[in-house]
């Protein structure tokens, strides 16, 4: 199966600047591993040193965040679907007027 994942603005620097990559996969694991194996520049970003995806970094199977199903990282995918990669976002201030 091929599958396409959206990259990130940020990321988009270690993917070619590419903003959707294609890759052969029949899990989103497998989808994940396949990404960042085209473009290893991608691994330290998307997972820690023990091998764990990031927490502030969320996986999307179509709209749903790969943590909340069943199977996680070895859900199925099919052609029609699509992975997207979203870093959470922090910080701002505090104003006071």
């Amino acid at each position: 199966m091929s599958v396409q994942i959206h990259i990130p603005t940020p990321l988009r620097v270690y993917s070619g600047k590419q903003n959707t990559v294609n890759v052969h996969a029949s899990t989103v694991g497998e989808a994940l591993d396949a990404l960042v194996s085209e473009h290893p520049e991608l691994k330290k970003h998307l997972y820690s040193e023990e091998g764990k995806l990031r927490s502030f970094v969320n996986v999307y199977l179509n709209d749903e965040d790969i943590r909340y199903l069943p199977e996680k990282d070895a859900t199925k995918i099919g052609d029609s679907d699509a992975l997207s990669i979203i870093p959470s976002i922090a910080g701002g201030c505090l104003f006071y007027s």
